[in-house]
Order: structure tokens, then sequence, then C-alpha cells
């Protein structure tokens, strides 16, 4: 499966579009209103298969590195928050985890597959001023970066 999005992927040194998603907390979180902190965005396929939880089971055990760093996480996927709370208590995940169910937010960044219909596996780091810093898309979903390659980029940015 090859990566054909609708959209362009936004650039390294272009705003990060806004938006707003539910999250497994029950709060809504926007984007825009994370400004003054790194944050790093990570789509992920779905929820319950192997690659996504071996990603974020990753993230859930570095969660010190992120936050040493002041970074928030925003793992976001197309699942439904009610699968989504369930696959972070399963994980005993830190952070909560964003639905994109409409795919609107997967569709901005231009990292939704259309024939499965959901993300691909993404990663934008953006700065205190919502500018993207670094990006990678992968080019199948079963691919992934290790955390040792993020942490790497956010030490670049910070």
């Amino acid at each position: 499966m090859t990566v054909t999005a609708l959209q362009d992927v936004p650039a390294v040194g272009q705003q990060a579009p806004d938006f707003t998603l539910p999250s497994t907390s029950g709060e809504k979180v926007t984007l825009s209103g994370l400004r003054g902190k790194p944050v790093l965005i990570a789509f992920f396929p779905l929820a319950f298969s192997g690659t996504c939880t071996a990603e974020l089971c990753e993230m859930r055990d570095d969660h010190d590195q992120f936050a040493e760093r002041g970074v928030t996480v925003l793992p976001i996927s197309v699942d439904s928050t009610y699968s989504l709370k369930e696959y972070k208590a399963k994980h005993g995940m830190h952070v909560d985890l964003l639905s994109d169910f409409k795919r609107e937010v997967s569709r901005l960044y231009g990292v939704l597959l259309e024939e499965p219909f959901f993300a691909n596996r993404a990663y934008f780091l953006i700065d205190r001023d919502g500018i993207i810093r670094w990006e990678h898309v992968e080019a199948v979903p079963s691919q992934r970066r290790e955390d040792a390659v993020i942490l790497a980029a956010i030490d670049r940015l910070i």
C-alpha cells in the first residue's frame, strides 16, 4: 500500500493547520491552544493493531523523555473516542489520544489513505509558535519511526 493523499502534506516552515478534536479525557483539544510549547502530532492508523501498539507503548515508556523536553504528544487516529479510551486503559498510556473519526484532520494534513480510509503513520513536530519544524510521513502505514529518531528531531528544535 502506497501513500496517496488528496491534499499536500504541510511543509516544514509552514504554520501548522489548526484543529479541534475530542480526546480520551472527554475534553476537546485545540492545537492553537497549545502555543507556547512544542507539540508532536503523531498520526497512527488504527488502535489495537500491532505496529500502532508497539509505537504507542514505546512512546508511553519514553513519556518522561518527551516531558523533560516540554513536548506535548498528541496521538491521533480515526478510531472513536470509545475505542481509544479502551486502548489507552489497556496499555496504561499517559497521554490522551485524539479521535479524528470524521477524518477531517487526516485530510487537512494530507495523510488520509482513501482506500483503507484511515490515516497513514505520520509525525509533525510543531514549535512554540505553531510552525512545523520537522515532519515525516511513512511510505507505508506498517512502518514507524523509533522514538530515538523523534527525540533527536526534538533536540534539534529546542
